[in-house]
């Protein structure tokens, strides 16, 4: 009787201990995961330099990448900074900045700027931008606009009805650049298989200034997803012997 009930005992103790480690690695797995999602995007942040109030998020810290009207600054965790109208945030790449940005639900990732000041060589906090009036964002992709980018499996040569008729796309590869000398850079992408085999190249018309961001952003990692504009396919007999299948405009690429 008592080895009966010393049996049980140690069976219930037994069960509890093993549903207490499904319940801890679920917990670990998905903080982990929601950690990750974050981060994926973004350089190893900083100290904080975040300030949230109503809407207004009061931010501080160094300008590590910049182009055009963004700016990514590793103290500003999980956002993307945004000047509006014709700057060139390139130029504040090393300083030390700060000011105030607006944040809304419909773009969790992007942080409208609203006032910004720079340091200078004396240490002394200098006006340098105020907004006025409302951001176009003409060439921003949040994470809902970017699910409607249809993603091509099996690329092949031959198989050019996978991308026309279809306006947005999204491909697994990596950026190559061809320079030769006195002309200007292009660009094309290299497709891989989920085996990693090349099964095709995208020849690359135009980057958004959103598309350079996010490639200088992210440039410790080389194989992305692209988020693309399909243009005009590449000719039969083109195709067949260089495996270049359609022009395209680069929007964005993401680890997602």
């Amino acid at each position: 009787m008592i080895g009966k009930i010393g049996g049980t005992y140690h069976r219930v103790k037994g069960l509890k201990l093993f549903f207490l480690m499904i319940l801890s690695f679920l917990f670990v797995l998905g903080t982990l995961t929601s950690c990750g999602q974050k981060a994926e995007e973004e350089a190893p942040a900083e100290e904080t330099g975040v300030v949230a109030k109503e809407g207004v998020i009061t931010f501080e810290g160094v300008v590590k990448t910049a182009v055009g009207n963004y700016m990514y600054v590793p103290q500003v965790s999980g956002f993307d900074l945004y000047l509006s109208g014709d700057f060139d945030s390139s130029t504040l790449i090393g300083k030390e900045v700060k000011g105030e940005g607006e944040y809304t639900p419909e773009r969790p990732s992007l942080l409208i700027v609203n006032t910004l000041e720079v340091k200078d060589e004396s240490g002394t906090w200098q006006p340098l931008y105020t907004r006025s009036g409302e951001p176009t964002l003409e060439d921003y992709i949040d994470l809902k606009a970017r699910e409607s980018y249809f993603p091509l499996e099996e690329l092949a040569y031959n198989k050019a009805e996978l991308w026309e008729g279809k306006e947005k796309v999204k491909v697994y590869g990596q950026l190559e650049e061809i320079t030769k000398e006195g002309q200007e850079p292009t660009y094309r992408i290299i497709v891989f298989n989920d085996k990693g085999k090349e099964v095709g190249r995208i020849l690359i018309d135009n980057l958004t200034s959103f598309a350079q961001y996010y490639l200088k952003k992210l440039h410790l990692y080389d194989t992305f997803w692209f988020y693309l504009q399909v243009k005009e396919t590449v000719p039969w007999k083109v195709r067949r012997r260089t495996r270049e299948l359609f022009h395209a405009e680069l929007e964005f690429e993401g680890l997602f």
